[in-house]
């Protein structure tokens, strides 16, 4: 006890850790649950990741599967598929990344501009809808809009043009995928740009309305310096996207005749672990992706810190 009223009388001279925790008992005890959720659903499934470095068997178990180390690995990247997969996900991930990220942006500096509240209002609830409807309801709509009797194709004949298969043909998934993604999360993903305009100050713009400067140039030398940090903190997030492409709005969209440009890592992994059983190799492929992902992610915060002010650490 006398140990423990030292430990806490030096805590207490430097405020330290012990001291808030004595001090502030019941406000750590709310992480509680979440730090346990965290644990248990995010860091004890790595464990599971050693099946990637063995054959494993589902009646050995992860410990009793015997150890073949990187043969996963170099089998996949070995693989006849491992370029067209690699294409197809650098490219779709880069596309996403390109056309999906400035559109909140301006719609972000369009509604910032707007001054009838009741129109801009109405505006931001109609673009979040979308970010709200089911995935699978998204695409059903893409599917009926792009259909051989869908209304697209209606327009295309009255111009007197062929019809097009547009859910057969390689070449029209890309813009297909990346257009449908832009309407979805436009709307919500100007939320965060909105914040932060609200948060520039005021002043700024008085000062240079009294200096003679119009509305493009305050938004030039204003509102875009204003959220710069937060443009490049989301563009760091988001460049682990490019060889992380979501799994479900492929999967919903593709079909074996546009493998070609559609099947990416991801929904490889699909039909290689859980459709056909191979849990070692698919866990592999998994960490392969996740590593690349954080080397992209770290090697986008170390040019963003040395060509701005702004990082992510």
């Amino acid at each position: 006890m006398q140990l423990f009223n030292n430990i806490y009388a030096k805590s207490k001279m430097r405020h330290g850790l012990i001291y808030h925790l004595y001090h502030d008992y019941d406000v750590y005890l709310l992480l509680v649950p979440g730090m346990l959720l965290l644990f248990i659903f995010n860091y004890l499934p790595i464990y599971g990741l050693v099946i990637a470095f063995k054959n494993f068997n589902i009646f050995d178990g992860v410990m009793g599967s015997p150890w073949v180390g990187f043969k996963h690995f170099t089998d996949f990247i070995n693989n006849y598929y491992f370029y067209r997969l690699l294409r197809n996900t650098v490219v779709l991930g880069s596309l996403s990344l390109i056309w999906g990220f400035w559109p909140p942006i301006v719609f972000a500096l369009l509604l910032n501009e707007v001054k009838d509240r009741r129109f801009k209002k109405t505006t931001q609830t109609i673009s979040y809808l979308p970010a709200f409807v089911s995935l699978v309801v998204v695409v059903a709509m893409i599917f009926r809009i792009l259909a051989h009797e869908g209304i697209v194709n209606q327009v295309i004949v009255f111009l007197g043009a062929e019809r097009i298969f547009f859910f057969y043909d390689p070449k029209y998934f890309r813009t297909i995928y990346v257009a449908s993604s832009i309407w979805q999360g436009m709307g919500m993903s100007s939320i965060l740009y909105l914040a932060a305009l609200s948060g520039i100050d005021t002043q700024l713009y008085e000062a240079s309305y009294i200096d003679g400067a119009n509305r493009f140039q305050r938004v030039i030398h204003i509102t875009i310096p204003g959220i710069l940090p937060i443009i490049t903190i989301l563009f760091i997030l988001n460049t682990s996207s490019i060889i992380n492409v979501g799994f479900e709005k492929v999967f919903l969209l593709y079909n074996p005749t546009i493998y070609e440009t559609a099947d990416v890592i991801s929904t490889y992994i699909y039909r290689r672990g859980i459709a056909g059983g191979r849990f070692s190799s698919t866990a592999a492929i998994g960490l392969f992706n996740s590593v690349v992902s954080f080397v992209i992610l770290l090697a986008s915060n170390m040019i963003a810190r040395r060509f701005s002010d702004y990082s992510l650490w």
